[in-house]
This record gives structure tokens, sequence and C-alpha cells, in this order.
């Protein structure tokens, strides 16, 4: 629609809104209505019109097979839309029209803004299977006129108020019809049925709505004034009420086809289900979050174990394998308290990298610089618990083989993540300036604890590749290609 509307029109960016907004409520005119509607704009030269944006109704067949969004109509082929858009006034005159042997009724409902018209509704009807209307299409019939005489004031939508109409109540989840008091004229079946599921236990039609409902909320003291003005339908709001035994959402629409309150619609769905559903989601997502939390608080103990235990070991060796063994339980602890801060499995990776790189940099023989470069991104807590841990290993192996005592250096972390040549892939390069690979290292076959560690985590659980080779410029590189699920925005 905005191509369309700054292509061909002289509509501003507030009138474009204004059109943005209508399109965002107007699925509940062509469901009352039982029509599809048409937006036709004049275009810049006002010879032509252009058809902007299409809506189809979920309560009736369609009148148009295509798409009509795009087509340009010349001024003086529609006779009604030249009457609607002149005299800023709804246009039902004429016979119905017969597509493609179905009768159609036409009508064009102007658009005005501050005293303007913008464009006009082409709203057409599919006559081929009408009948007797009911209670509940004469109802829904009157209330699509009176929102289509404030369309046609200016009067609809309502600024500020835009809606999500697959979030809000629609007319078939239920609509309840108020007078000017806020009395129920007249109740759909399912907006009995969601009362119903509140306790009440008689009719609505008689009562008023706003003091019903309160009753219906569990008791807080005096009767909710705000809650019972909101379901009088005197304001255009969107609100919850939960009962014992459920939650209705409902959606109040005031009424003023000729800019006086005539009455209000309220649109209302049972969502008792769905809150239920989302409580339970709730308390799972936190009993997740908790046990990681305890996990990486286990971790930790066991860490601070190893390292009292360290401290009273009399060889040098045994002590440097306690502590290698602690940063290895601290890897995985980053990522179990990661985990607990997060509403799911995913874990933004780069956050663990850095935390990794700076505790792994501690046990550094000389001055070594660690960074990190590229970008890690979000991955799933079964790839980010082992590659912490192969991260943990390599960095470790590079800062205690690659430089001596005093010795200074770089130890560089680097990360792809996507793209077309890596579609699904993440390549991760650690590289360092140290001394660099013995010349007759093989990292396949040697014996080293940590880069047995590295091959089968790498191979076995994340079913990717690991290499080791001599840096072009000196140093060592270690390289690890990874398959992952992609990101989602």
């Amino acid at each position: 629609m905005n191509d369309l509307v700054r292509q061909h029109t002289a509509l501003d960016a507030s009138d474009l809104e204004w059109l943005h907004l209508l399109v965002s409520e107007w699925q509940l005119l062509s469901d009352l209505s039982f029509a599809d509607l048409v937006l036709w704009v004049p275009t810049l030269d006002g010879t032509r019109y252009v058809s902007v944006a299409q809506m189809r109704p979920n309560t009736g067949p369609t009148s148009y097979q295509d798409d009509m969004v795009g087509h340009l109509v010349p001024r003086g082929r529609r006779p009604m839309l030249d009457a609607a858009l002149d005299e800023g006034r709804i246009v039902r005159e004429g016979d119905p029209e017969w597509r493609e042997e179905v009768p159609v009724r036409v009508e064009s409902i102007p658009v005005r803004r501050d005293g303007r018209v913008l464009g006009v509704i082409a709203r057409n009807t599919n006559l081929l299977t009408v009948r007797t209307p009911s209670r509940l299409e004469l109802t829904y019939l009157q209330s699509a006129s009176d929102l289509a005489q404030m369309i046609a004031a200016g009067a609809f939508p309502f600024p500020g108020q835009q809606v999500d109409m697959d979030a809000s109540p629609r007319a078939g989840d239920g609509l309840i019809r108020l007078d000017a008091e806020g009395v129920v004229q007249y109740a759909s079946p399912n907006a009995l049925s969601a009362y119903h599921r509140l306790g009440l236990a008689a009719d609505l039609v008689g009562h008023h709505l706003g003091r019903t409902t309160a009753e219906l909320a569990p008791a807080r003291g005096p009767v909710d004034e705000a809650l019972v003005k909101l379901a009088s339908g005197w304001a255009p709001r969107e609100f919850e009420v939960e009962g014992d035994e459920g939650v209705i959402q409902l959606r109040a629409i005031p009424l003023k086809p000729k800019g006086t309150h005539i009455g209000s619609l309220v649109l209302l769905r049972d969502v008792t289900e769905l809150r239920r559903r989302e409580r339970e989601l709730i308390t799972k997502d936190a009993t997740i979050r908790e046990i990681h939390h305890r996990v990486k608080n286990n971790l930790q103990t066991v860490a601070a174990l190893l390292r009292l235990q360290a401290r009273r070991m009399d060889s040098e060796q045994g002590r440097e394998a306690l502590n290698e063994a602690v940063r290895r339980v601290g890897s995985i602890a980053i990522v179990h308290e990661t985990l607990s801060q997060n509403l799911d499995e995913r874990v933004e990776f780069d956050e663990i990298a850095d935390r990794v790189l700076a505790m792994v940099a501690e046990i550094a023989p000389g001055t070594v610089a660690g960074r990190r470069t590229g970008r890690f991104g979000i991955l799933d807590a079964e790839v980010a618990t082992p590659l912490s841990m192969v991260l943990t290993e390599v960095l470790q192996n590079a800062l205690e083989h690659g430089f001596g005592p005093g010795e200074q250096g770089t130890v560089e972390v680097s990360a792809v993540r996507g793209g077309t040549r890596l579609d699904g892939r993440l390549l991760v390069t650690v590289q360092d300036d140290g001394r660099g690979l013995p010349a007759d290292f093989d990292p396949h076959t040697a014996g080293n604890l940590g880069l047995q560690i590295v091959r089968t985590l790498v191979e076995g659980e994340l079913g990717g590749t690991f290499t080791m080779l001599p840096a072009p410029a000196g140093g060592t590189r270690v390289v690890l290609d990874l398959p992952v699920r992609a990101e989602k925005g």
C-alpha cells in the first residue's frame, strides 16, 4: 500500500498513516457486512482511481476471486465511486452487478479525515446465497451500517488505537450490542457461552453489561467502577476479565454514526485455555531456568572443591591437572549460567566466548592479549556446552604451549557464521603468534588429554571437523568447522 499511495496519489504521510489505521481495523467491517472491501484512492492527476488494499470476509462468500490491489480505473467508469468522493456520502443506489453469473451489490463509502475525503471503500456483497437474515445477521448488518457512517464522518477508526487483528477478538468469536446506557440489546451464542464460562447463570439481554461483568469478576471490595465503565463501551478499549472458572478478552467499540453516542459493540473471545497454557509455559520456563541455575551452582561447588584439593597437592603435575579440571568445569558452568537467564534453550555465545577467553588468559605464563573478532551468534544449548569446553581446551593449549614465562603475544578467536559459503555452519579460528608446532607434531595422534577432548567433542558430539596447523606468520592456527542451526530473526 505504501508504494501504491506514494507512486500514484497526492496523499501525505499523515494521510497514509490514517489509511493504515483503517486497514488494520476493516476486517471487522468486512465480517459484519458479509462483504468484500476494496479501498480506492484518486490518482495525483484526478483522472483515475487506484486500488491500494483489499479485504475478504470471514463470514460469507467473496465477490472477487482475483486480487484487486494495484488496479487502475478511469474516473467515470464507476459512477458510485465518483459520487462518494465528490459528495462525501455513502452511495447505495443502483442495481446489482453481475460478475461471472454472480449478483453483487455494490456500495461506496467515503473515507474522511479532518474534513477531507481521502478515498472510497467499495463494499461488494455476494447475493448468490441471500436468505432471510437471522437476528445475528441483522445485528451484524446494523452494526456494519453504523461503522460505515462513522468512516464517512471521519469518526472511525479511532486515532492511536491501532489493533492487532490476530490477537484481538473478531466478530465471529462473540459479539454483544449495547444501547446508549450500556444495556445488552443482543448477545451472540458465542458471547453468551463465554459469559457462562465466567459464571453467568442467566441471559445477558436486558442486563447492564458493565455491572454484570464487574459482578462476575472475583470480589475485591467495592465494585470496580473502571471495569463497569470499560464493559459499558464508553471508550475504545481492549481488556480482559478473569472469573473463577474462565478468562474472556473484550474489545469495546463506541458507536457514534451521526456524532451522537447510540450504543456500543463489544467483541469478546474466550481465552481461558490460552491463558492456562501460557501459565503452564511460564511455570515450565521458570523450572528450566531454576534447574540451570542449580546446575551452575553445583558445578561451581565442584570447581571450588577441586581448587581446594589442588592447593593441598604436593605434586606440581597433580596440582596443574586439578587446575585444568577446574577450568573445564568452569566453562560448562558459564553456559548453564547463561541458560538460567534465558526463556529458551538457546544462548548468545559471544558473551560465553569472551568469558572463556578471559578465564583461560589468567593462566598465561607471560603477557598474552586475547581478543575476539566476528560473531558466534545464538546457539542451541546442546552445541554451546561442548563448544565452550572445546574453546577452553584450545585456548588453554595455545597459552600453555605457545608462550613461555615472560613472553608476550596475542591469541585471537574469530567466528564466521552463515553466509553463502557457510550456510548452516559456524567456522571458528583460534590463532596465536607463539612458538608454533613441533616439526613432527600430529594433532590427530597426539596423546595430550586436552586435544583428545577436543577431537571427541568436535567430531563425535558436534559432527564437525578439527584442524590444527602452523599459522602463516608464525604460531599456531586451530580451525573448527561446525554445523549449526540457522538463527531466527
